[in-house]
């Protein structure tokens, strides 16, 4: 008995399948992280939507202007000596508060041990100082911080009074209006 031979059409008809076959997975996981990259970026902005801070000179005063989250924050990028990071202001808190692995990388100093009362109860702390902070065009200089062994490294850090001292703000509907004298 003689087993059908395969037509060379037939061989090449089965690459070509494979090939559509490859192809076609290869789109769709390059589709599915497209939208994995595009809601990613949704949800961080509906986090912090504060990506790039509204901020204007005008005369003698700096103006920076932040869009409050739909928790109710005002989350923000910013940068502390030149480095970006994220911030949550916080009337509350008396000084800027910062997770101790990110303070690390940022070397800041240490310049002492402390405690302080937080929402979870007392805890100890570490003074710092931060030459500058950066929110917009409104800049802080030698702001008293303390580093928060206790905080998680991507909780944002918590900008506090010792920094907002420095500022007048308002809040205008959905949105927080900080002014410096220059």
């Amino acid at each position: 008995m003689e087993t059908p031979q395969k037509s060379p059409n037939s061989a090449d008809k089965d690459a070509n399948t494979k090939v559509g076959k490859t192809m076609m997975v290869i789109a769709w996981v390059a589709g599915l992280a497209l939208l994995t990259q595009f809601f990613g970026n949704w949800e961080q902005k509906k986090i912090n939507p504060n990506q790039n801070p509204e901020s204007y000179q005008s005369g003698q005063v700096t103006q920076t202007i932040l869009k409050r989250n739909r928790a109710g924050h005002y989350i923000t990028n910013g940068e502390i000596n030149s480095t970006p990071v994220v911030f949550m202001l916080d009337t509350g808190a008396t000084d800027v508060v910062i997770p101790q692995q990110l303070a690390e990388s940022l070397d800041l100093p240490k310049l002492g041990r402390g405690s302080a009362i937080t929402a979870n109860g007392r805890v100890n702390i570490i003074l710092t100082k931060i030459d500058k902070i950066s929110l917009g065009k409104i800049a802080f200089y030698d702001v008293r911080a303390s580093i928060n062994p206790g905080m998680g490294r991507n909780e944002p850090i918590l900008l506090g009074m010792s920094a907002l001292k420095q500022v007048n703000f308002k809040q205008d509907g959905n949105r927080l209006i900080l002014e410096q004298a220059n």
